[in-house]
C-alpha cells in the first residue's frame, strides 16, 4: 500500500436545506432553523422531523429517476454534483479504474414500507416487480455505476450512522492500494418513514419536542435527535493524478480508522474506549498527534447519553481546546448519510476558515464544561487539520482526519 495523499476533487449534497453543498453550507453557517416535513411525510406529526424538499428533473434528470426510492435519488443527486465539480467526464473516463462506495444504514425504507401496506391491503399480486431493485441496500451504488459507466468495484457499507464516513474511508483505501484511480464515495439514507420513526421513538432516541429547535447538541436540556434524511458525495483521487489534470483541490483525506465497541447493540462504551481508539488510530494513520487537531466536527446527535460520552472524550483527547461544532443542530440526524454530509462540511470549514455554530444550543451542558463548542454565530479561524467523528449502532466508531 502506498501512502500517497488522497484529495477530494468534487463534492455534492442534498439535505433538508436544499440541493447543493452551497445551500447546506449557508444554512449551517447561519445556524438556520429548518421548517420540517414535506407533504410526503404528512402522517408524521407528533415530533419534529426534517425531510428533503421535493425536487424534479431540473435537479435529477434522467428517465425513470422519479420512481426510484428516495435513498437512491438522493445519492444520484449528490454524485451528479460531485462529478460535475471534479471536471471528470464519465463519457470518456476508463470506467474499469473508477470505483463507487456507498454508505447506507437502511436502504429503501420508503419503498419497502409502501409495499408492505399494499401487500396487506390489496394482496401479493399487487406488489411491484420493481420492489427489490428500488429497495435493496446496494442499489444506490449499483444505480450510480450504471448512470456513470463505472465498471470498477462497487461497494456498499452498512455501519448504521457511521456508514457515510466509512464509505469515504474505504474509498480512500481503494486509492491508496492502487485498485482505482478515481473513487466516488457517498452516504445516503431516507429514513423519515413512519415505521422507522416509530422504532426510534420506542427506544427513546428521538427528541420529545415538536419544536423546530429540538435538535440541541451538547445542551443541558437536550432530549434526543431529530430524524432527517439526505445524501452527500465526494470524488476522490490520488494527489498526483488530480494535480496533473488541474483538478480542484477541495481538501485531503489524511487519516481514517474504524473500530467496534463490542459492548452493546445500541449504547456506546461508557468511557468511549472504542471511539478513543478510532481517533488515535486515524491520527496515527495521518502521521499526526492530537495536538495537531485544530477543529472537531462532532457526531453530536443531541441524545443525552451519547453527547455526554463524546463530549468527555473530546475534552480528554484534545486539552488544547480545538473548536467544536455539531451540524446535526441544523440538519437533524440523517442516519447513514450523516458522516458523509459532515465530512464535506468539515472540508468547507478547512478551505474557508469558517467554523459554523452549533445552533439551538444556548450554552454547553455544565457536565461538559470546558468543551470549546462554537455557539451563537460562526467563528473565523484558520484550521489546518480537522477530525470528524461518526458513531453508530452496533458499536461503530469511524473517524476521518481531513486537512488542507
Amino acid at each position: 500500500m502506498t501512502s500517497t495523499a488522497v484529495v477530494v476533487t468534487g463534492t455534492g449534497m442534498i439535505t433538508p436545506a436544499g440541493a447543493g453543498v452551497d445551500e447546506t453550507w449557508k444554512a449551517v453557517r447561519d445556524g438556520r432553523t429548518l421548517t420540517g416535513l414535506t407533504s410526503r411525510h404528512a402522517d408524521l406529526t407528533e415530533r419534529h422531523y426534517l425531510s428533503v424538499p421535493a425536487f424534479g428533473t431540473d435537479v435529477l434528470p434522467g428517465r425513470g429517476t422519479a420512481h426510484l426510492d428516495p435513498f437512491i435519488r438522493y445519492a444520484l443527486v449528490a454524485v451528479d454534483q460531485a462529478i460535475a465539480e471534479s471536471g471528470l467526464d464519465p463519457e470518456t473516463w476508463d470506467g474499469s479504474r473508477v470505483g463507487v462506495v456507498v454508505g447506507c444504514g437502511l436502504g429503501g425504507a420508503t419503498t419497502m414500507s409502501a409495499a408492505q401496506t399494499r401487500l396487506d391491503t390489496r394482496g401479493a399480486d399487487t406488489v411491484s416487480p420493481y420492489l427489490h431493485p428500488r429497495s435493496l441496500i446496494n442499489m444506490a451504488a449499483g444505480t450510480v455505476a450504471i448512470r456513470h459507466r463505472v465498471t470498477g468495484p462497487s461497494h456498499t457499507v452498512a455501519a448504521a450512522c457511521a456508514s457515510g464516513a466509512v464509505a469515504i474511508g474505504v474509498a480512500r483505501d481503494l486509492l491508496r492500494a492502487g485498485t482505482c484511480d478515481v473513487v466516488i464515495a457517498c452516504g445516503t439514507d431516507a429514513g423519515v418513514v413512519p415505521v422507522v420513526a416509530a422504532g426510534f421513538s420506542a427506544m427513546g432516541a428521538l427528541s420529545n419536542s415538536s419544536a423546530a429547535d429540538a435538535s440541541r447538541p451538547f445542551a443541558a436540556d437536550r432530549s434526543g435527535f431529530v430524524l432527517s434524511e439526505g445524501a452527500a458525495a465526494v470524488v476522490m483521487e490520488r494527489e498526483e493524478n488530480a494535480r496533473r489534470r488541474g483538478a480542484p483541490d477541495l481538501g485531503k483525506i489524511l487519516g481514517y480508522a474504524y473500530t467496534t465497541d463490542a459492548h452493546h447493540p445500541v449504547q456506546p462504551h461508557p468511557d468511549g474506549a472504542g471511539a478513543e481508539a478510532a481517533v488515535r488510530m486515524a491520527l496515527s494513520d495521518a502521521g499526526l498527534v492530537p495536538r495537531n487537531v485544530d477543529h472537531v466536527n462532532a457526531h453530536g446527535t443531541s441524545t443525552p447519553h451519547n453527547d455526554r460520552i463524546e463530549g468527555r472524550l473530546i475534552r480528554k483527547l484534545f486539552p488544547h481546546d480545538p473548536s467544536v461544532t455539531a451540524n446535526k443542530a441544523v440538519l437533524g440526524h440523517s442516519l447513514g448519510a450523516a458522516g458523509a454530509i459532515e465530512a464535506v462540511l468539515t472540508l468547507r470549514t478547512l478551505t474557508t476558515g469558517v467554523v459554523p455554530p452549533t445552533a439551538h444550543t444556548p450554552a454547553v451542558d455544565p457536565e461538559l464544561d470546558g468543551l470549546n463548542l462554537v455557539l451563537g454565530g460562526e467563528r473565523c479561524e484558520q484550521p489546518v487539520v480537522a477530525v470528524s467523528n461518526s458513531l453508530g449502532f452496533g458499536g461503530a466508531n469511524c473517524v476521518l482526519v481531513t486537512g488542507v
